[in-house]
């Protein structure tokens, strides 16, 4: 039996954002993709950072980051698909290491610290499976920059146990989107006072 072909332009995928809202609260997947009701993130301080970190990153010299991680070679701003995942997205920098692995480098305007934010390394894990389904290459690890006080480099592990969790949030979010089911709110209510949807979620 020949295997599915798969179109990326028809084909359902969702962004590593999209995921890592989910995980915020499940109820940002059914505001956004079932009521289709946009979060207005461009009004949001750490966002409008994020995006002028992202771009003056593009002309600013990295190399010292790279070549401690080992890197031999490098690409830039990387849009990634994959139909087998439903998952598409923008990898900050995609490298190949001396070990023969490739691996993610994400850039986060955020001070630095001791041990990554579990967004990020979900979010790095998406990166990780992404380039290994596409470039059919070992990847396991990847690497975020927090950039906001010079720079902190973290290595995330890309392990079978955190890609079936992402495959996991994949199937839950599809699942809100096909069937239209509102799902209960997040369990962390602290969260709900900074959300863009609080007013309207009951």
């Amino acid at each position: 039996m020949s295997e599915p072909i798969f179109d990326t332009e028809r084909t359902p995928m969702i962004t590593p954002s999209e995921v890592l809202e989910h995980v915020y609260c499940p109820r940002f997947t059914w505001f956004m993709s079932v009521q289709n009701i946009p979060q207005h993130e461009e009004t949001r301080f750490k966002v409008l950072k994020g995006r002028q970190v992202h771009q003056r990153r593009a002309t600013e010299n990295r190399d010292y980051l790279r070549r401690k991680i080992g890197a031999v070679k490098r690409e830039v701003e990387v849009y990634l698909a994959s139909p087998v995942l439903r998952l598409r997205g923008i990898v900050d920098e995609v490298l190949w290491l001396k070990d023969g692995t490739m691996a993610p480098l994400d850039y986060k305007y955020t001070e630095a610290r001791d041990t990554i934010f579990k967004t990020h390394e979900t979010q790095i894990v998406m990166y990780a499976m992404l380039i290994r389904e596409i470039y059919q290459q070992p990847v396991t690890r990847g690497f975020v920059a927090y950039i906001r006080d010079g720079s902190q480099l973290l290595e995330v592990p890309v392990t079978e146990e955190s890609m079936v969790k992402v495959r996991l949030l994949v199937r839950q979010i599809f699942d809100i989107i096909t069937t239209g089911r509102l799902p209960k709110r997040t369990s962390c209510r602290i969260r709900c006072e900074d959300c863009c949807y609080k007013n309207i979620c009951v």
